[in-house]
Protein backbone atom coordinates (compact mmCIF):
# COMPACT_ATOMS: atom_id res chain seq x y z
CA UNK A 1 0.00 0.00 0.00
CA UNK A 2 0.98 3.38 -1.46
CA UNK A 3 0.65 5.12 2.37
CA UNK A 4 2.67 2.30 4.13
CA UNK A 5 5.87 3.39 2.24
CA UNK A 6 5.47 7.25 2.50
CA UNK A 7 5.11 6.14 6.14
CA UNK A 8 8.12 4.66 6.14
CA UNK A 9 10.00 7.49 4.09
CA UNK A 10 8.13 10.52 6.74
CA UNK A 11 9.84 8.01 9.67
CA UNK A 12 13.12 7.72 7.97
CA UNK A 13 13.30 11.89 8.03
CA UNK A 14 12.58 11.77 11.74
CA UNK A 15 8.60 11.43 11.98
CA UNK A 16 7.70 9.69 15.47
CA UNK A 17 4.40 8.75 13.99
CA UNK A 18 2.82 8.79 10.67
CA UNK A 19 -1.81 8.24 10.08
CA UNK A 20 -4.24 8.48 7.30
CA UNK A 21 -7.61 8.00 8.04
CA UNK A 22 -10.55 7.77 5.41
CA UNK A 23 -13.49 9.90 6.48
CA UNK A 24 -16.29 7.80 8.22
CA UNK A 25 -18.69 10.42 10.41
CA UNK A 26 -18.20 13.77 8.98
CA UNK A 27 -20.96 15.86 9.92
CA UNK A 28 -22.23 17.99 13.12
CA UNK A 29 -25.07 20.39 12.55
CA UNK A 30 -23.41 23.58 13.16
CA UNK A 31 -20.47 23.29 11.61
CA UNK A 32 -18.71 22.99 8.51
CA UNK A 33 -17.33 19.77 7.12
CA UNK A 34 -14.33 17.97 5.52
CA UNK A 35 -16.87 17.65 2.58
CA UNK A 36 -17.87 21.14 2.56
CA UNK A 37 -14.48 22.74 2.79
CA UNK A 38 -12.79 20.61 0.01
CA UNK A 39 -16.15 20.70 -1.82
CA UNK A 40 -15.78 16.85 -2.42
CA UNK A 41 -18.32 14.98 -4.70
CA UNK A 42 -19.86 11.91 -3.95
CA UNK A 43 -17.42 9.57 -5.20
CA UNK A 44 -15.23 10.61 -3.13
CA UNK A 45 -13.73 9.98 -0.15
CA UNK A 46 -11.82 12.44 2.28
CA UNK A 47 -8.49 11.34 3.46
CA UNK A 48 -7.19 12.35 7.21
CA UNK A 49 -3.37 11.90 8.04
CA UNK A 50 -0.90 14.12 10.25
CA UNK A 51 2.35 13.47 10.81
CA UNK A 52 4.16 13.75 14.33
CA UNK A 53 7.96 14.87 15.06
CA UNK A 54 9.50 15.54 18.13
CA UNK A 55 10.22 19.31 16.99
CA UNK A 56 9.27 22.02 14.62
CA UNK A 57 12.77 21.59 13.32
CA UNK A 58 13.06 17.91 12.94
CA UNK A 59 9.23 18.69 11.18
CA UNK A 60 10.90 21.54 8.97
CA UNK A 61 13.61 19.02 7.67
CA UNK A 62 11.55 16.71 6.92
CA UNK A 63 9.03 18.54 4.96
CA UNK A 64 12.22 19.69 3.02
CA UNK A 65 13.69 16.29 2.44
CA UNK A 66 10.39 14.11 2.14
CA UNK A 67 9.19 15.76 -1.42
CA UNK A 68 12.38 15.55 -2.77
CA UNK A 69 13.10 11.75 -2.33
CA UNK A 70 12.90 10.02 -5.17
CA UNK A 71 10.62 7.20 -3.86
CA UNK A 72 7.98 10.04 -3.48
CA UNK A 73 7.96 10.46 -7.17
CA UNK A 74 7.22 6.61 -7.65
CA UNK A 75 4.75 7.00 -4.90
CA UNK A 76 2.69 10.21 -6.20
CA UNK A 77 2.92 9.76 -10.47
CA UNK A 78 -0.07 6.99 -10.49
CA UNK A 79 -2.33 8.86 -7.96
CA UNK A 80 -2.11 12.14 -9.96
CA UNK A 81 -2.14 10.93 -13.10
CA UNK A 82 -4.25 13.42 -14.78
CA UNK A 83 -6.50 10.52 -16.74
CA UNK A 84 -7.28 8.89 -13.67
CA UNK A 85 -6.97 10.98 -10.58
CA UNK A 86 -7.01 9.98 -7.32
CA UNK A 87 -5.42 12.12 -5.64
CA UNK A 88 -6.01 16.29 -5.91
CA UNK A 89 -3.68 18.31 -4.27
CA UNK A 90 -4.85 21.19 -5.00
CA UNK A 91 -8.08 20.23 -2.87
CA UNK A 92 -5.06 19.52 0.28
CA UNK A 93 -5.63 21.63 3.53
CA UNK A 94 -1.86 21.85 5.10
CA UNK A 95 -0.96 23.26 8.33
CA UNK A 96 1.62 23.05 10.79
CA UNK A 97 0.52 23.24 14.63
CA UNK A 98 2.17 23.29 17.85
CA UNK A 99 0.35 21.68 21.03
CA UNK A 100 -2.35 23.32 23.23
CA UNK A 101 -3.52 20.45 25.44
CA UNK A 102 -1.91 16.72 25.42
CA UNK A 103 -3.57 14.24 27.22
CA UNK A 104 -3.44 10.62 26.24
CA UNK A 105 -4.58 8.70 29.64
Amino acid sequence: MAANKVADIWKEYGALAYFEFLGDDLFLEGTKSFIESVDAKEDEEIVFGWVVFPSKEVRDLANKKVPADPRMAEIVAPLTNPEKLIFDAGRMVYGGFKALVQSSE
